[in-house]
C-alpha cells in the first residue's frame, strides 16, 4: 500500500481502507493526510462488512480498487458492485501457483523462475486478467523466505506502474 502510494503516478490514492484496524498502514496514510476507514467482519459478517466498504467507496468516488495484503476472496455481490474496477497483486507468475504459500510451492515444483502478477479480481481466486507480471530468478540456496523478499522488491516496483497504465488507458 505504501509504495502505490508514494509511487502514483497517473492515479490519486482517495482512501485507504482496511478489514484489519490494527493495520500499521492505516496510521502511515492518516499521518499523511489520506482518509482511511477500517471495519473488521468480527461480529457483523463479511457481506456487511463489504457493504459498508462499498458506502465509504462511493463517499469519497472510489473509481477503483487495489488490494494491498487482502488475503480473503471478495463475494460475487461485492466483485459485481466493482467489475473490472479491482486489482491485485499475487506472489506468484499467474497462473502458475494460485492461492497461498506460493514460494515454497514454486521452490517445491523445481520452479526456476518466480515472481508477481498485477491481475483483475473475479469470482475465480487468482483468475482475472493479468495486467503485468515481474520476474525473478529461483536461485540454488533460495528458501521461501529468501525467494519472497525477491518477490517483494519486485511487488513494490510492479504494482503502481501497472495501475497507472491500467487506470490511465
Amino acid at each position: 500500500m505504501m509504495a502505490l502510494v508514494e509511487q502514483a503516478r497517473g492515479y490519486e490514492v482517495v482512501v485507504v481502507a482496511s478489514d484489519n484496524p490494527e493495520a500499521p498502514g492505516l496510521a502511515w496514510a492518516a499521518a499523511r493526510g489520506i482518509p482511511t476507514f477500517a471495519l473488521s467482519p468480527r461480529g457483523i459478517g463479511k457481506r456487511a462488512m463489504e457493504d459498508a466498504f462499498l458506502a465509504e467507496f462511493v463517499k469519497y468516488d472510489v473509481q477503483a480498487v487495489a488490494l494491498a495484503g487482502y488475503m480473503r476472496l471478495l463475494t460475487p455481490q461485492f466483485i459485481e458492485k466493482m467489475r473490472g474496477a479491482i486489482a491485485n497483486i499475487h506472489p506468484s507468475l499467474l497462473p502458475l501457483h494460485k492461492g497461498l504459500d506460493t514460494h515454497a510451492r514454486a521452490l517445491a515444483a523445481g520452479d526456476t523462475r518466480h515472481g508477481c502478477s498485477v491481475h483483475l479480481v473475479t469470482e475465480e481466486l487468482d483468475g482475472g486478467e493479468v495486467l503485468g507480471q515481474a520476474e525473478v530468478p529461483v536461485l540454488p540456496g533460495d528458501t521461501p523466505d529468501i525467494l519472497a523478499a525477491r518477490v517483494l522488491a519486485q511487488e513494490h516496483r510492479l504494482y503502481p506502474r501497472v495501475l497507472a497504465e491500467w487506470l490511465t488507458r
